[in-house]
């Protein structure tokens, strides 16, 4: 399995923004299909945002035009973008690594609170 640290999380006004960072320990992150998830209080844990190693990315229609995943295979690091931060925002927020044998990993998480 792979290791990975969050990072970027924080409190943020509302309309402000923030942006997390992954970093991956091992060689062959570029090998690996990324995403980011979030877990508000009391709710289930959702994806957010994904990317597969060849760059093609997808987003959870709430955070549409709002959050934007990259990845930079020389750092082995994720990222993700968040712009328009709203309170229903605020979560605890996740990286995830799936191996080409479909393997999973998680982050400890970084939380992000949305408040004015």
């Amino acid at each position: 399995q792979v290791q990975l640290v969050e990072s970027g999380g924080g409190l943020v006004q509302p309309g402000g923004s923030l942006r997390l960072s992954c970093a991956a320990s091992g060689s062959i992150f570029r090998f690996y299909n990324m995403g980011w998830y979030r877990q508000a209080p009391g709710k289930q844990r959702d994806m957010v945002a994904s990317i597969t190693s060849g760059g093609r990315t997808k987003y959870a229609d709430s955070v549409k035009g709002r959050f934007t995943i990259s990845r930079d295979n020389a750092k082995n690091t994720v990222y993700l973008q968040m712009n328009s931060l709203k309170p229903e925002d605020t979560a605890v927020y996740y990286c995830n690594a799936v191996s080409q044998s479909f393997a999973w990993s998680w982050g400890q998480g970084t939380e992000v609170t949305v408040s004015s």
